[in-house]
């Protein structure tokens, strides 16, 4: 009788909080779930976490004593850290276009149902399970950058690695998969955030933003380009290598 293959281990999620109520509340729903729950209070808690666990996704508040979670978001955009999904109590549009500027995949406002949390940390797993499955094997140039698709690694014409948080290397591998072609905002929102998160077309905006600046301060002239009343183009010779 042939063995029965292991089971999958179960995705790292860690909570960041200062409300342990909440923290409690959240980690027994996800663990019901089928998630590795673990809760941190403050930023240095957080960081024994990431140092002790290999984390998949961080649910992250915002109004914390010590380092706030916009900080913190900042600081583990620009180091490569793991997908994050803001939770906060500040929930006004503008709220969430700085925490999507600062890098975070995706922000829910408090007080929100741990299953539409449940829904949000599936939806951006999901999103980084895909892509190199699309693309195993393949590697992009295209304005002297080059996009390793395998190891989700975009280089500047310098040579040097530009960090892309997972919403910016998916919209750009959105973009370089259709040259030439005008994508609309939900064009975007479905490939890049997927079909069941709940994003408004400013988000999508800050997002591109986002990415174009990266784009241009690394390279020579606009690549992205914005077509009025339409949505957006890839202006550039892609080559899959």
């Amino acid at each position: 009788m042939r063995p029965l293959p292991a089971p999958a281990p179960s995705p790292n999620i860690l909570i960041v909080d200062d409300d342990p109520g909440l923290r409690t509340e959240i980690a027994d729903y996800l663990s019901k779930h089928g998630y590795a729950v673990h809760t941190a209070e403050n930023a240095e808690a957080m960081e024994q976490a990431l140092r002790a666990y290999s984390i998949q996704l961080i649910v992250l508040d915002v109004m914390m004593p010590g380092e706030d979670g916009l900080s913190i978001c900042r600081r583990l955009s620009e180091g490569d850290g793991p997908p994050i999904v803001i939770m906060s109590a500040m929930g006004e549009e503008i709220d969430r276009i700085v925490g999507l500027e600062l890098g975070a995949d995706d922000y829910l406002p408090k007080p929100c149902s741990p299953r539409e949390l449940l829904a949000r940390i599936r939806s951006v797993l999901r999103r980084g399970e895909d892509r190199p499955q699309k693309s195993t094997g393949y590697s992009y140039e295209f304005a002297g950058f080059h996009l390793d698709v395998v190891r989700r690694q975009l280089y500047a014409p310098q040579g040097v690695a530009v960090l892309l948080t997972e919403g910016e290397f998916s919209l750009l591998t959105s973009f370089i998969e259709r040259p030439g072609q005008i994508l609309t905002r939900d064009e975007l929102i479905e490939r890049a955030r997927g079909s069941d998160s709940e994003v408004f077309d400013r988000a999508i905006d800050v997002q591109v933003s986002r990415l174009r600046r990266k784009l241009s301060s690394a390279g020579d002239g606009e690549i992205i380009r914005t077509i009025r009343g339409a949505g957006y183009m890839f202006d550039a010779k892609v080559r899959r290598t």
